[in-house]
């Protein structure tokens, strides 16, 4: 069975929650048989590099601009796929890129797409590029063979508003970082931000709006809070929002920039506590994956966020900054304890791939639309 992606920017080592996604569950749908391609975007990616774990990597060109780039690639990206590639399964990752789907079934493709989260929600777009992506969402669930949904109670609004299309709508999670070390040494922190373990609050993210940062900046600004705030990300394309965000850096407010590998696993480890002030989620990976480094969470109150089920303490009204101060402050009083075998099991990428896989393989041989994926 071969599948290509579309929609996502590529892998591996790119940041954003979809990207993440992908790099977890395709070279687990390989390992179980599956010829996959990935169809990455040419400004993100080392075009040189032509696999990784197995996934084989192809690179189109496209523009990089906030607001064009989504749709040129998606659409190249199609006509790419169908005649170049000439798959199975197309995969739309992203309700943007799933304005093509009809295109996509226009060109004879069985399609399949994961909807990441309400992106119309999202601040930093107009009100012409919320009505686009409420268009692509429509678009997945209407024309779409499979519409996979990361969050349980997206999975049943979007079940409800499109009740004639429901058993064609399956809830399948993002999963939990299960590759991290338990055993990693305080020595793997980045050693250019001189940091002590257990003495900072992480967030991890790109520098938009919809994460919230700037209500965290301020929370930690209004806080009494010996430790120091690191923020892991940068912004794709940088604006007044990201250049006003990083002017207020300081000694104890650290812009960390991007991090991979075994610098990110020790970050997220060694947290005193991970904070997710966000205003939009699809399934939180970030969490997860603090969540999956045995770290103390603190994150915003958003259904997404919800959907975890975490204790009540680690939940703080959404945009409340004084809320979100008091915790910091509070930090050490609050009852933030997971257990963290119940989330690896709950969120588990080898179950997710597994899902995904008999839901691909359902659609090629015409089996069942409905079924129970994760609970």
């Amino acid at each position: 069975m071969k599948l290509c992606a579309v929609g996502l920017r590529g892998i591996p080592n790119v940041m954003g929650g979809i990207e993440s996604h992908c790099q977890q569950l395709y070279p687990r749908l390989v390992k179980a048989g599956m010829d996959v391609t990935v169809i990455c975007r040419s400004p993100y990616v080392d075009t040189s590099v032509k696999e990784y774990k197995g996934v084989k990597l192809r690179s189109v060109w496209t523009i990089k601009h906030k607001f064009a780039e989504t749709f040129l690639h998606t659409f190249l990206a199609i006509f790419y796929a169908r005649f170049v590639i000439k798959p199975d399964i197309l995969h739309i990752h992203g309700i943007g890129p799933a304005l093509f789907t009809p295109l996509a079934k226009i060109l004879g493709m069985q399609v399949m797409v994961t909807h990441h989260g309400a992106d119309y929600d999202r601040q930093k777009w107009n009100t012409f590029a919320k009505s686009m992506l409420r268009l692509g969402e429509s678009m997945a669930i209407k024309f779409a063979d499979r519409a996979i949904v990361v969050g349980r109670s997206l999975t049943q609004r979007l079940k409800e508003t499109f009740s004639k299309r429901a058993n064609r709508i399956l809830f399948v999670p993002n999963g939990t970082m299960a590759d991290m070390d338990d055993n990693m040494s305080r020595d793997k922190l980045p050693k250019d931000l001189t940091l002590e373990a257990e003495k900072y609050i992480l967030a991890v993210g790109r520098l938009v709006p919809e994460k919230g940062f700037h209500d965290l900046v301020k929370a930690y600004q209004n806080s009494s809070t010996p430790l120091k705030l690191v923020i892991v990300g940068n912004a794709d394309h940088e604006d007044d929002y990201s250049r006003k965000l990083m002017a207020q850096r300081n000694e104890n407010i650290i812009f960390a920039g991007r991090r991979q590998g075994d610098e990110l696993n020790a970050l997220y480890k060694f947290a005193r506590v991970f904070c997710l002030p966000s205003y939009h989620e699809g399934l939180p990976i970030v969490a997860l994956e603090a969540i999956s480094a045995g770290t103390d969470v603190i994150i915003s109150d958003i259904v997404p966020n919800a959907d975890i089920g975490l204790p009540a303490d680690c939940y703080f009204a959404v945009g409340n900054v004084e809320a979100l101060t008091q915790k910091i402050n509070q930090v050490e009083a609050l009852n933030l304890k997971i257990n963290k075998e119940t989330f690896l099991n709950k969120f588990n990428w080898d179950t997710i791939a597994l899902d995904t896989h008999q839901i691909a393989k359902e659609l090629v041989v015409g089996g069942p639309a409905q079924r129970q994926t994760v609970n």
